[in-house]
């Protein structure tokens, strides 16, 4: 099989091959650390703006960017080797519930650039920094209905998703993301969204970037929200080639277990993405999760010496101080080795 050739970050297959590369943590976790006011995320700019915005996280990328351009600096120099932009819920469809769905663009394409710039900041020629460009979930499903009495209704078309995941990959991508990150899927039919204009857009612009995908297993059940197994899932997204394919939120690692060795051994040659949240939720933790950095680095080390991961971090609950305990837990292990396929290289 022919190698894919990326028009960015054409060194990460390699790094991915030779050793276990570091995803940062989680953006919410450390935006509440701020504590900030609604007028704070207003600012200036929507000061009298008609509805109220605290808690829209991306807003902050155009309100406060010392915040954004702050917890990605503190995940770089935690050992983070790749970067999130700050774009979970910056479509139209997300920001549609804060009457905001025409700053999207602009929201995608300022978190880009601060990402970019914190990157570019901490890179060096022996590490280098990527940007990872978010595309998370929306609030909205196009395979469940919302009406228990109406199973065949639904709140979001397919057309609509696949237009707001275009708009929100084209500023990524303009705003200088290095890799393409489909996340939190609890609904394939919205993944396969994503994955439509993701693929329109290399076609129409040029540009091919690495891609990763990442569901999430929402309980003991082994399957996603919108009733896939682990199995079922990467087969109904294999086609879009991605660079990764792995896990993460809903549990913590100790629960992910299982579901990362079947996705590996499902997946065989394609390297495997692991960010779980930090255990179970818990009000009375600093981070509001239960595990410690030293628990959630234990237990992504147990996953690194059987073999599983390539590319680890965190999700909800995880701070710098995970990540760091992440990287220097995994470090000293090899990267899990994948068969021969388009991203394939022999490690030395």
């Amino acid at each position: 099989m022919k190698p894919i050739l990326y028009t960015r970050a054409q060194a990460l297959p390699d790094i991915l091959a030779h050793r276990i590369a570091i995803l940062d943590g989680a953006m919410g976790t450390m935006i509440q650390r701020f504590k900030l006011s609604e007028a704070q995320y207003r600012g200036e700019r929507f000061k009298d703006f008609h509805k109220d915005v605290k808690g829209n996280n991306e807003l902050l990328s155009l309100t406060q960017p010392d915040v954004i351009r702050d917890i990605h600096e503190s995940y770089l120099a935690a050992g983070a080797d790749l970067v999130e932009t700050n774009t979970f819920g910056a479509t139209t469809v997300a920001q549609a519930d804060y009457d905001m769905a025409h700053l999207a663009r602009e929201m995608n394409l300022a978190s880009a650039r601060l990402a970019r710039e914190a990157c570019d900041k901490f890179s060096t020629p022996e590490h280098p920094r990527f940007v990872a460009g978010a595309l998370g979930p929306t609030p909205k499903t196009a395979s469940i209905s919302p009406d228990v009495n109406d199973p065949g209704a639904r709140n979001v078309s397919f057309e609509e998703l696949r237009a707001a995941y275009y708009e929100q990959v084209e500023a990524l991508v303009e705003g200088g993301s290095d890799v393409l990150l489909v996340e939190t899927i609890f609904d394939t039919l919205n993944a396969k969204a994503a994955l439509f204009a993701i693929d329109e857009y290399f076609e129409k612009s040029g540009e091919r970037l690495p891609l990763i995908i990442s569901g999430t297993v929402t309980d003991a059940s082994g399957r996603i929200l919108s009733g896939q197994t682990v199995t079922a899932f990467w087969h109904s997204v294999r086609h879009a080639q991605p660079l990764a394919v792995g896990l993460n939120c809903a549990l913590g690692a100790a629960l992910m277990r299982p579901y990362i060795q079947e996705l590996a051994r499902v997946a065989p040659d394609t390297f495997i993405s692991c960010y779980p949240n930090a255990g179970l939720p818990n009000p009375m933790s600093d981070t509001g999760f239960d595990e410690t950095p030293e628990v959630t680095s234990r237990l992504l080390h147990e996953f690194a010496a059987e073999g599983l991961v390539n590319l680890v971090g965190g999700c909800c609950g995880t701070t710098p101080e995970h990540i760091g305990a992440i990287h220097d837990a995994v470090a000293p292990l090899a990267a899990r080795h994948i068969a021969p396929g388009p991203f394939y290289r022999e490690a030395a």
